[in-house]
């Protein structure tokens, strides 16, 4: 077993996770699962290949369809837990990453009623001082408010098909890995065991004093980059996640909860009170030891505030259309996680004309993953393509004409030699300007995003970043056509964080592979 213990000041953040020792990475068992192995733990026929539509309805069906209070809005929770002030309290914690059953659930008892050692401190240290973390996190005619014993059991029961509570219950945050440029990923378990990856992406107003303020809150933001998948079946070849192939499609709980892990490590990566730094133990003891391994100290810098979510996470949007507008729904309500509309992207390859009508009305802005808009060049990225890019660009026609929100995103991976000449630049500005020509007060962005190395073989193998300054010909060049493009930046690259890199596997020290053989 592998266990990490991330500290911040007083706060100790413990997870722990089995592992295998496979060519330098360690891969987590039920990380290797792909179709055929997925098809056995649903009892699918092994002697021939099940077929896509097959497992697309055995998989998501596999996946509990019971809500947590995580997807209810005030109302919804207010009619289960007994008045819309029990609701608010639950809310005031969920927002900020505090399971509201271990806040104000007794001492003496566990979610699942039996211990004193509950198991929440063995991952969160800040529920051991309630009273501390309540006046943290909870306005302050609220803090002597208690939940009752009445509305603990409810929400209990509201969460009784994921162990009783949604920290540790819906899903678990078992590893965390910081950049050297603030950019943090997190690996966050579900209830079946299978992992996904969210990613926290800083941007600092003042980039020369991200090291040197104590407290960054109010200098910058953090972008959360959500998956809505674990895998893809996609298959676009510049992407990791598309090498494992779709697994399953996650609930809207599931989605939301890496937005309820990432407000959890923001608020505590601003608690430090001496070094600003986590120090990460591994530990071979078993899942509930609380003895601590060797300690390694990793650098990480106060996070500014969470103001933006992006789903280019794993998987694809579209496919998981349903669970991912009540996210969204979720998300930009002024009473839950306060996001507005237009810092909420959801980013979809567009599997067909349709897909984009999924978020004709959802409260977000639309990202079109694009790459090439030459059919020929575009299948060669996009595998899975099955409709000439005319088609595809009616239909995102067709949803930005119905949508009150018109500012949209085409999104450009840049690889060197493959799409990132002059004549592909010429052939975008061209089909951007066709979409601004249909549809009024349309604002298209190019998103310019220089490939991110993903290793392996097979079509990736032969892809290279391209220099920055043949991107910034391609960039000049869709200027000079009236076409506005930005360019991203890399971001996380050294912690496999950056675009097309999320793959649910993680790099490990020397030290750590021989302690995990």
């Amino acid at each position: 077993m592998q266990s990490t213990m991330v500290q911040t000041g007083s706060l100790i953040i413990v997870a722990t996770a089995a592992v295998a020792s496979c060519h330098g990475f360690v891969l987590r068992p039920h990380l290797s699962h792909n179709k055929h192995e997925y098809a056995t733990r649903l009892g699918v026929s092994m002697t021939s290949t099940p077929s896509a539509h097959q497992l697309e309805v055995e998989e998501d069906s596999a996946t509990s369809t019971q809500r947590t209070a995580l997807s209810m809005t005030l109302e919804e929770l207010s009619e289960m837990l007994g008045g819309l002030g029990r609701s608010q309290l639950a809310w005031d914690c969920l927002q900020l990453g505090v399971d509201p059953y271990y806040l104000f659930s007794p001492d003496n008892e566990s979610s699942n009623g039996t211990s004193s050692s509950s198991k929440q401190y063995q991952y969160w240290n800040e529920y051991a001082d309630k009273e501390a973390l309540k006046k943290q996190v909870l306005p302050t005619p609220r803090q002597s408010q208690p939940l009752g014993s009445s509305a603990l059991n409810k929400l209990s029961s509201l969460h009784s098909h994921c162990g009783n509570t949604i920290e540790n219950g819906l899903a678990t945050l078992v590893h965390i890995s910081p950049s050297s440029d603030g950019t943090t990923k997190l690996l966050v378990r579900l209830v079946d065991g299978f992992e996904v990856e969210t990613v926290l992406i800083p941007f600092w107003a003042q980039r020369t004093t991200k090291n040197t303020e104590k407290n960054n809150l109010g200098k910058g933001r953090t972008t959360v980059c959500i998956s809505s998948q674990v895998g893809c079946r996609q298959g676009c070849t510049f992407c990791a996640t598309g090498k494992m192939g779709k697994l399953r499609s996650l609930t809207t709980d599931e989605i939301l909860v890496q937005m309820f892990f990432a407000q959890k490590v923001v608020r505590l990566s601003n608690t430090s009170k001496n070094e600003q730094v986590l120090s990460v133990v591994d530990d071979a003891g078993d899942a509930t030891s609380t003895t601590m391994g060797t300690r390694r100290r990793v650098a990480v810098t106060p996070l500014p505030p969470i103001t933006n979510v992006v789903f280019m996470g794993m998987g694809e949007p579209a496919d998981n259309a349903k669970s991912v507008r009540g996210a969204i729904n979720i998300l930009t309500r002024n009473e839950l996680f306060h996001l507005s509309a237009s810092r909420v992207t959801v980013s979809t390859v567009a599997p067909t004309p349709e897909a984009f009508h999924e978020f004709k009305d959802s409260r977000c802005a639309l990202a079109w993953s694009v790459h090439a808009v030459r059919d020929e060049l575009r299948k060669q990225l996009v595998p899975t393509t099955m409709y000439t890019m005319d088609q595809l660009r009616q239909g995102f026609i067709d949803t930005l004409k119905q949508r009150s929100l018109r500012t949209a995103m085409i999104e450009i991976a840049l690889i060197d030699g493959v799409n990132d000449s002059i004549r592909e630049a010429d052939e975008l500005a061209a089909f951007v300007d066709e979409i601004t020509a249909q549809v009024p007060g349309c604002n298209i962005i190019c998103n310019l995003i220089p490939y991110n190395d993903i290793g392996g073989g097979g079509t990736a193998s032969s892809f290279r970043k391209p220099s920055m300054e043949r991107v910034m010909e391609f960039r000049k060049r869709l200027k000079e056509l009236g076409v506005y493009a930005a360019v991203r930046g890399t971001r996380g690259d050294d912690e496999s964080a950056a675009c097309g890199q999320l793959v649910t596997s993680r790099k490990q020290t020397k030290e750590e592979l021989g302690a995990a053989v």
